[in-house]
């Protein structure tokens, strides 16, 4: 997990790495990678041509480190202070933004930068507000944001979240504090849970989706399960459904209104269709497991519903704004946090950037999506992988989290124009992939990509 802080808390960081380590030696490290990070922009260095704009704090410190490296490797560097810079740069096909970062808090109006010119902003890009994502005054976009530390709230919510561009990370061995954070790759390392004892119960699960408007739904939430690890699934939906839909040999048709006690977990909602309420709340009422709701289950009077078990929400905006009784707005962060206090869920709101919050407040980000899970039916699989990830025996809340990070890189595998039928194939695809890797690979660099380009959920 790559870690995210506000900026008191950064500073707090930053200021235990200097006593360790000293203040120059942190500015060459932060340095080096803004070099390094240009070098991966640009492909080759002998000749070109950089312009810095160089702001009078740290920030300004880390772009003059970079500007020597990049000079010694052959680039043509110009360094300009804030304080004297023109309006329009020119001939240039790098600008590094190093102007302010944490500390601006007034507005900045950058200089314009001609067509073709790439830019890389150090840490933040120069004029917002690093903890609310408010966009102070007029700020260059950039084409990559190199983070340093940690991740700030501005590189993911409020409207700064548009103008970081593609996300890397720098550690620079800053000592950061476990807490609220973006899921990374690296995480889905153990995601996969056996047990020598395992059999055909061990990681069963009930799924209540499907109606005769929208039998669809069902099949997607079962197979999502399966694609996630569930050993065997009792799918109750409403009509006959069940009876007609083509499923794998691990899905029992179930009638009836108890859920069935061998179950680890329950997901409701998907295509159940909006007069499905009565219906829900007498088959979830006395549920001892936790249960994921999602579409048609997210409504109010189900929600609300008293209930002592772990309850996973995952709504998009619309959905979120008739729980909220507000849109999320740009500050979702906050908003998914809010909700997740007074439901007492844990909710998880999709998105170009997935949210995630715990009751207590803890927060996880994911933006591995892409623009191929914006169709219909790829929620439905989501929602069966975050049931079969709690049977399987995580958390909810990492349930949650780590589901719609491998529920993203699956995304990326589909072809052009996949449909949600093809999801979960490329989550087994994707976990194969992952699985295959050493984690300490990407581990011990000191650089992180953190998105990919075209992110969407639905």
């Amino acid at each position: 997990m790559i870690p995210l802080v506000n900026v008191a808390l950064m500073r707090q960081c930053d200021a235990t790495a200097v006593a360790h380590r000293g203040v120059e030696a942190l500015i060459h490290d932060a340095g080096a990678a803004v070099a390094t990070e240009a070098r991966a922009l640009l492909g080759t260095l002998y000749g070109r041509r950089i312009a810095v704009l160089a702001g009078p704090g740290l920030n300004g410190a880390d772009g003059r480190v970079a500007a020597g490296i990049l000079t010694s490797r052959g680039c043509k560097v110009d360094v300009i202070s804030v304080f004297s810079q023109p309006q329009e740069l020119r001939g240039y096909d790098l600008v590094i933004d190093a102007a302010f970062g944490l500390g601006c808090s007034r507005p900045y109006v950058a200089p314009r930068v001609a067509g073709g010119t790439r830019v890389l902003a150090v840490d933040l890009v120069s004029g917002v507000n690093a903890d609310t994502g408010e966009v102070l005054g007029h700020p260059l976009a950039a084409d990559v944001t190199l983070a340093l530390g940690a991740l700030k709230p501005a590189h993911l919510d409020g409207p700064a979240a548009r103008l970081a561009g593609e996300l890397r990370f720098a550690s620079l061995g800053i000592d950061v504090p476990q807490g609220s954070g973006l899921v990374d790759d690296q995480d889905l390392a153990h995601y996969v849970r056996r047990g020598v004892d395992d059999h055909k119960w061990t990681h069963a699960l009930t799924i209540l989706a499907g109606s005769p408007s929208m039998p669809g739904a069902a099949a997607l939430a079962c197979r999502g399960a399966l694609s996630a690890g569930a050993s065997m699934i009792h799918l109750v939906s409403r009509g006959k459904v069940a009876r007609v839909l083509h499923l794998p040999d691990e899905v029992v048709r179930v009638r009836g209104r108890a859920i069935d006690p061998r179950s680890a977990s329950v997901a409701a909602g998907p295509g159940l269709g909006t007069t499905s309420t009565s219906w829900l709340l007498e088959r979830l009422s006395g549920v001892t497991v936790p249960v994921v709701l999602d579409a048609d289950a997210l409504t109010l009077e189900v929600v609300g519903l008293k209930s002592s078990v772990p309850r996973i929400l995952t709504p998009h905006a619309k959905e979120f704004a008739r729980l909220a009784g507000a849109v999320p707005g740009d500050q979702r962060f906050d908003a998914v946090r809010r909700l997740a206090a007074q439901t007492g869920c844990v909710v998880l709101l999709k998105g170009p950037v997935t949210v995630i919050a715990s009751p207590s407040g803890e927060l996880r980000a994911v933006n591995a999506g892409t623009s191929a899970l914006a169709t219909a039916g790829s929620g439905d699989v989501l929602s069966g992988m975050i049931a079969a990830a709690i049977a399987r025996g995580h958390e909810p809340f990492h349930a949650a989290s780590l589901s719609a990070h491998l529920h993203g890189r699956a995304g990326a595998l589909l072809p052009p124009f996949g449909s949600a039928g093809d999801l979960p194939d490329a989550v087994t695809r994707a976990l194969a992939g992952l699985r295959g890797r050493d984690p300490s690979d990407e581990a011990t660099t000191s650089r992180h990509r953190l998105n990919r380009a075209g992110r969407s959920r639905t």
